[in-house]
């Protein structure tokens, strides 16, 4: 099974879904400026909810969770409507590859976006339809525990025992990396979105790669790669 994150691995969208969230907290719950100290990359849509009503002191509640769905979904689905964004570098190749294996494997998404945000944007993108299941950011608010769902419905799905070494996360945070080895996933770190090369490589991803242009998809189904390079080698490797 492959799983992939959204925001900076698949697609960009040019910053429409933090708009939508700025928006929707600003002109349905009144936090002026509410986001300014959210860390977005990597987050679950859940969590970022709970910390932004949290620190305003906006009761957490189920109403207040659901009202704030659904006007960043409206907003959201507006603003892609103008994002000149699209799939990340490579991504279209790649996830035609995958099915060009022996043996293709369970293609899905582990995401922090709850799943009709995650619809949303991939519809727009043409990309929807490509991944047959997932785990979504009101699945659960932990990272982690988003990849042990996506886990138990890739069982399922397969209807056998899948193990974590048979999964493959694929992300551009150290959330991503985390999260697959919460599971014992290998993980393909790509530096499309949220975090540099150096940061991903403490993180020790199997594969790290600057985007999923040119990667062979036949290198997943082999041995593990030699370690990354460490950031003094990273800088060395840029020198000409």
């Amino acid at each position: 099974m492959v799983l992939f994150d959204i925001d900076g691995t698949l697609i960009r969208t040019h910053g429409a879904g933090v708009r939508a969230f700025e928006q929707t907290a600003a002109k349905h719950f009144g936090l002026v400026d509410g986001i300014r100290k959210l860390q977005f990359a990597g987050r679950t849509d859940s969590s970022l909810i709970r910390e932004l009503l949290t620190h305003h002191g906006v009761p957490v509640t189920p109403e207040n969770a659901i009202r704030f769905h659904e006007y960043y979904l409206f907003l959201l689905d507006a603003y892609l409507e103008h994002s000149t964004g699209g799939p990340c570098p490579g991504v279209l190749k790649f996830l035609g590859d995958l099915q060009t294996l022996a043996h293709p494997p369970l293609i899905g998404l582990l995401t922090g976006n709850i799943r009709l945000g995650a619809e949303i944007k991939l519809r727009r993108f043409g990309l929807w339809g490509r991944f047959e299941m997932g785990a979504f950011g009101d699945d659960h608010e932990d990272r982690n525990e988003l990849a042990r769902i996506a886990l138990a419905r890739g069982r399922a799905r397969l209807g056998g025992t899948l193990t974590g070494e048979e999964v493959l996360v694929i992300g551009d945070t150290p959330h991503d990396i985390q999260c697959g080895r919460a599971i014992g996933a290998r993980v393909l770190a790509v530096g499309t979105g949220g975090a540099s090369l150096e940061q991903l490589q403490v993180h020790e991803p199997d594969w790290m790669v600057a985007d999923l242009e040119g990667f062979d998809v036949r290198e997943l189904a082999g041995p593990l790669p030699p370690r990354p390079l460490n950031s003094q080698e990273l800088r060395l490797a840029k020198q000409p």
